[in-house]
């Protein structure tokens, strides 16, 4: 992902010269591609296999970020975006459920954690060959060496990936649609825990103002620092590598950031610890988004944009985990989706508002809103109950 994701939102704006709009529409596409897809996905990982359901969306994931690599068009670009959102809901919900499934609840909010330590220790990795690979060769050669790389996670894990602890739907494969009614009784399931879990409505409505306002700032952060501190006079090279040292420095603040929330988890386990850590990152979230929107010295905005990209890191462990609390393992990767389809549909509501003020009014006034579309999460974080009470029969 890292070797994609530090020089993609450059190659989009230095080499295929989209505009603010086109780049949230770019991200609108994916978010919308994950929103039609994410339930039907997660009920398949649910009622076939969670290990095949990751396994074939880590190789749809693969060639759309390779098809990316090699195209400039617009519509195409676009194409690739449907492509990897499609295979992400493969694996959204199902991996974190066979996690879950596999280790048992208790143990999966920790590990959680420990896995953002593992991605930040690889990203780190990565993005120093992406900055080396694009200046020394091309731009788009990180994002080709991206999508050969989840290619060949996909090929591993079909020889090591184990199921052990999942009992699927018996349907032949050749029969697949029997599996329907097994389905449609896992859909049922889900919206049954809700009812009996009705704090979930809560979770998933801060999960939505959480998607609101970050599809805006994913887009725009970048051609926000090119605009504003007049990076490309300063050449490729050079933005390139501004921007990998920006991501490095993130990621190893934000790996010994999870250590100290999974220490804190530890010790403040339950849904009490999870939503009251929350409720303090969205808060300075919040307060970061609208500085960084506004600062004027180049070395303020770095600082700041550091600090929101951990504040990130640490949010999506510790919401995975408080939406996994107390979820029977027969709906886990359909709730687990469906979290995540509520991210989406937030990314596809806030990003078209916040790409039409930044084209009309600047980018920055874009960013600012973003933060304004953020600010309703932490008033519904500070009036979320602590104790869930259960609703029987």
């Amino acid at each position: 992902m890292t070797l994609v994701f530090t020089v993609n939102m450059i190659y989009f704006v230095t080499e295929a010269g989209f505009d603010p709009l086109q780049m949230v529409l770019i991200g609108t596409t994916l978010e919308l591609s994950i929103f039609l897809f994410e339930i039907p996905t997660g009920i398949v990982a649910d009622t076939i296999s969670r290990k095949w359901s990751v396994i074939i969306g880590t190789f749809l994931i693969g060639c759309g970020f390779i098809l990316q690599s090699l195209v400039i068009a617009f519509p195409l670009i676009l194409l690739a975006q449907v492509l990897w959102g499609i295979g992400y809901t493969f694996t959204s919900g199902a991996l974190q459920a066979w996690i879950s499934d596999e280790v048992g609840e208790n143990r999966a909010a920790g590990l959680f954690i420990k896995a953002t330590q593992w991605e930040q220790a690889g990203g780190l990795l990565a993005i120093g060959l992406s900055v080396l690979t694009a200046t020394i060769f091309q731009i788009w050669i990180p994002m080709l060496l991206g999508g050969l790389g989840f290619l060949i996670l996909g090929a591993i894990m079909i020889l090591i990936m184990g199921e052990f602890n999942f009992h699927p739907a018996q349907v032949p494969p050749t029969r697949f649609w029997l599996a329907i009614p097994a389905m449609a009784a896992t859909v049922k399931n889900g919206f049954a825990v809700i009812k009996l879990r009705p704090v979930l409505i809560r979770i998933l409505l801060v999960g939505f103002f959480f998607g609101l306002y970050s599809e805006g700032l994913d887009r725009l952060w970048v051609p926000h620092l090119i605009e504003r501190f007049h990076l490309p006079d300063q050449g490729q090279a050079s933005m390139i590598g501004w921007i990998g040292i920006l991501q490095a420095v993130s990621l190893v603040i934000s790996f010994f950031a999870a250590g100290l929330i999974h220490r804190y988890i530890e010790k403040n386990t339950g849904n009490r610890g999870i939503s009251g850590l929350l409720t303090f990152l969205a808060v300075l979230l919040v307060g970061s988004l609208a500085l960084f929107a506004f600062a004027r010295r180049i070395e303020i905005s770095f600082i700041v944009l550091i600090l929101i990209s951990v504040i990130r890191e640490m949010i999506a462990p510790l919401y995975t985990a408080w939406v996994n609390y107390r979820l029977q393992s027969e709906s886990r990767a359909t709730i687990l989706s469906l979290s995540s389809q509520v991210d989406a549909f937030g990314q596809i509501s806030g990003g078209p508002l916040v790409g039409i003020m930044a084209s009309n009014t600047g980018i920055q006034n874009g960013l600012f809103l973003s933060a304004i579309l953020l600010s309703p999460v932490v008033g519904l974080l500070f009036t979320t109950p602590y104790r869930e009470p259960v609703v029987l029969g």
